[in-house]
């Protein structure tokens, strides 16, 4: 138990971050709406691995804390990558929905920030990328049931969601699954270019790209529930 205690006490650190964030923050803040969504996921992680649940719970633990401070480090310094920049910018657009904020700060963070988590947490560890696997997933698992629980709090009823809404449209193109899935490959490719920095930078921005402009797209403002549209 006191091994386990040291594996966790990290973990309690960053939950203490985005709770101190959480209460600094507008409640309508986009950012705000994805640190609620995402303090829920890093509090489920905590009680598991005091639970005993994660075979492996150093491991665990050094994934999802590298993985949190990514998203810390954007949130409390304000100096983003480019895939956090579409949040940042549109944080208080009053045409961009609720549902919207919190799953661009998914696609941020799942998309770009886990990639580099893997490889950070494979250098902490000495260790490869395929020994992480069964944390990666049970992570990601918590994240998929994150996203369903997101959409059935933020998506706006049946009687204002009709198909014809470009809120449907928007949603069904983005899979948190695939991003993960994309995340993966991006660490395992990272990992092998690792003796190549020049091409794995390059690697990393091309990434950084991508998910921000799939983030910016995210973010189109729809417009509020009364009707008024974005501009």
């Amino acid at each position: 138990m006191a091994q386990l205690e040291q594996f966790t006490a990290p973990v309690h650190t960053v939950v203490s971050r985005m709770r101190a964030l959480e209460a600094s923050l507008p409640e309508r803040d986009g950012v705000a709406v994805f640190n609620h969504v995402y303090l829920t996921v890093t509090e489920e992680i905590d009680r598991r691995l005091n639970a005993g649940e994660f075979p492996d719970p150093g491991a665990a633990a050094t994934l999802d804390v590298r993985f949190a401070e990514r998203y810390l480090t954007v949130a409390e310094d304000g100096c983003p990558p480019a895939c956090w920049r579409p949040l940042l910018q549109f944080r208080r657009h009053p045409g961009v929905r609720p549902l919207q904020f919190a799953l661009a700060g998914v696609n941020a963070h799942v998309g770009h920030d886990l990639a580099l988590a893997v490889v950070e947490s494979c250098r902490t560890l000495d260790c490869e990328p395929a020994d992480l696997e069964d944390e990666f997933e049970r992570v990601g698992d918590l994240l998929v049931a994150m996203e369903e629980r997101v959409r059935e709090d933020l998506m706006p009823g049946p009687d204002l969601l009709e198909v014809a809404d470009p809120l449907t449209h928007l949603l069904g193109a983005w899979s948190l699954e695939r991003a993960r899935d994309a995340g993966w490959s991006a660490a395992r490719t990272l990992w092998a270019l690792r003796g190549l920095p020049g091409l794995a930078r390059e690697f990393e921005d091309r990434l950084d790209a991508a998910v921000g402009l799939t983030g910016r797209m995210m973010l189109t403002p729809l417009g509020d529930r009364t009707g008024h549209r974005g501009t």
